[in-house]
């Protein structure tokens, strides 16, 4: 008698399943991770302008805003953003949240962090 090799239509089942969560998962964060990705560009865009040491903070923001309007960025505004000095000059940072709605009451929170300091 020869031993069954191979798996069962439960465990076929089961698998499929967590595939298809995995994907749904994945479908629904992927948004959020494009927007923060544009949000690190835009600060990247505006650090390595010439001037950056020396802008103020409304050019700052105004900057951001223009860029996030090109960028379809709308998780965040230029008025969000941490705008400090140290010895180098100005450091542009955005922290934010975002809660993204699964299945029913189940939902994943996101917590993004971009800065211009290096």
């Amino acid at each position: 008698m020869q031993k069954q090799k191979g798996m069962t239509f439960i465990g076929l089942v089961l698998v499929i399943v967590a595939i298809v969560c995995i994907t749904i998962v994945g479908m629904k964060v992927t948004p959020a991770y494009i927007e923060f990705f544009g949000v690190k560009k835009i600060i990247d865009k505006i650090a390595s302008e010439d001037n950056f040491s020396g802008m103020s903070k409304q050019e700052i923001v105004k900057m951001f805003d223009y860029g996030a309007n090109i960028g379809y960025v709308t998780v965040i505004k230029g008025s969000d953003l941490v705008i400090a000095k140290d010895e180098a000059g100005n450091v542009v940072s955005a922290e934010y949240q975002v809660t993204i709605p699964i299945v029913a009451n189940a939902s994943v929170l996101l917590d993004f962090n971009a800065s211009s300091a290096k």
